[in-house]
């Protein structure tokens, strides 16, 4: 059975708040970079660069970062084909948010870090996700969370955003 968690009118609210409290905690916005986590992490990290530059009328760099050959769960994860990393800019000294839509055992954030360190050494890492689903098996915790979403370990969320799927909703099965 699927469960409609998030609307297209609630994603939207919480994109404004989220790309807020990011600008908010930010400060100087000319060093901040958005890094999504392939998949759906690189659609919501554009999500938040348009609302933050509808709201402060600055363009924030963003980039996209395949994290596959980091895990250190692949042999356990269906096998899919790695897309490429696009970071066209330093992350030296740049306060960058890792942006994914799902967090859940923190095995994917844990991977984007080691990733991220190939690309530069940023001051600051920040972790921004639209669902935070509970169960970590590392201690990872984002710093911005559109919605915390208490789930059994055998469900699933699904996100869609209407720029990868043609609509926006969360869903739980």
């Amino acid at each position: 059975m699927v469960k409609k968690i998030l609307s297209t009118e609630k994603i939207r609210r919480i994109i404004t708040r989220l790309a807020s409290q990011v600008i908010e905690k930010s400060g100087d916005l000319s060093d901040l970079v958005l890094l999504g986590i392939y998949t759906k992490g690189v659609p919501l990290a554009n999500l938040l660069a348009q609302q933050i530059e509808v709201l402060e009328n600055v363009k924030v760099p963003v980039g996209a970062i395949d994290v596959t050959f980091y895990r250190d769960d692949l042999d356990r994860i269906k096998t899919r084909t790695p897309a490429k990393t696009k970071i066209s800019f330093d992350l030296t000294g740049k306060t960058v948010v890792l942006v994914d839509d799902v967090i859940y055992k923190g095995r994917t954030i844990r991977a984007a870090l080691n990733a991220v360190s190939e690309y530069g050494r940023p001051q600051l890492i920040r972790l921004l996700v639209l669902v935070d689903r509970g169960h970590r098996e590392l201690p990872i915790h984002p710093d911005f969370i559109g919605k915390k979403l208490p789930t059994a370990s055998e469900e699933q969320v699904k996100v869609y955003f209407q720029a990868t799927d043609g609509r926006d909703a969360v869903e739980l099965s």
